[in-house]
């Protein structure tokens, strides 16, 4: 399979809580899960954190609303792609028939 972003990420956005991945092929390489709080600090460090590993793209799954601060900190550094959870979960389910 073809690697379309070496150096991406995917976040899981809750009500209180990020659940972040990193995910770099590419040296130096790095796979790492990292869970941050909602507040303005902690999407900060998020942004620093992501940054910090060259990230190009971040995909994130979210319901509701609390998808939105989270993408208004990052789109200045980052491509990023919103994913609905409820969509996602039918391409999972696909893939396992």
């Amino acid at each position: 399979m073809q690697v379309l972003y070496p150096r991406c990420a995917g976040s899981d956005v809750h009500k209180d809580i990020v659940v972040a991945r990193v995910r770099c092929v590419s040296e130096p390489r790095h796979d790492e899960v990292k869970s941050f709080e909602t507040t303005t600090a902690a999407l900060v460090e998020l942004e620093e954190w992501l940054s910090n590993h060259a990230v190009s793209h971040v995909a994130m799954e979210a319901t509701g609303v609390y998808w939105k601060p989270v993408w208004h900190l990052l789109e200045e550094h980052f491509e990023l792609v919103l994913a609905n959870a409820s969509t996602s979960a039918m391409f999972r389910d696909a893939k396992r028939t």
